[in-house]
């Protein structure tokens, strides 16, 4: 038998998924469970981005992950791709500056970020998202920043009782979602 035949003939009663994990995974569902954060749209994001200044294409991305505190960072696969698309459209412009490439809009590219609309797209995505979710990111950051501390810096007593708080969190979460709300 061929190196990992055995596996595939055991998946093969599953399709080319596995066994099913309820709704929400595989090819159409949302990966990790829970619901998934509403894709912002990268084209109106860098046309209006580039209507405050010129940029750097990693730049945009974090200034939109900044944007929606967090909440929605686009992946290199979507921003230099549609670089390269809104610049062939003549929308933008690119030239090296730096070693790096620097976008602008083209006159043209104006007129398309000034037809959008005065609400920038990731508004939308914040608003969308509610008030929770908008700081859930920075409350995160600073909750590993003083795991880190007590993991680095605390004695072995005072790191069990933070795994203790760890643990009781994530309990305390799950129940979040197990309450009813009556």
């Amino acid at each position: 038998m061929r190196r990992g035949s055995r596996h595939r003939e055991e998946r093969a009663a599953f399709g080319d998924w596995g066994p099913g994990f309820g709704s929400g995974f595989g090819p159409r569902g949302r990966g990790r469970g829970g619901r998934r954060t509403k894709r912002g749209n990268v084209r109106a994001a860098i046309l209006a981005l580039l209507a405050e200044r010129p940029m750097h294409g990693y730049e945009m991305i974090q200034e939109l992950e900044s944007r929606t505190g967090g909440i929605w960072r686009p992946s290199p696969g979507s921003v230099y791709p549609t670089l390269q698309l809104l610049e062939d459209e003549g929308l933008i412009s690119g030239r090296e500056s730096s070693g790096k490439r620097l976008f602008a809009l083209t006159d043209d590219g104006r007129g398309a970020a000034e037809s959008a609309g005065p609400t920038p797209p990731w508004a939308e995505i914040t608003e969308d998202a509610g008030e929770a979710a908008t700081h859930v990111h920075t409350a995160m950051g600073q909750l590993m920043m003083a795991i880190r501390q007590v993991m680095h810096a605390g004695s072995e007593d005072q790191r069990e009782r933070a795994l203790e708080v760890i643990n009781d969190a994530r309990r305390r979460l799950y129940g979040i979602l197990a309450d009813d709300g009556d």
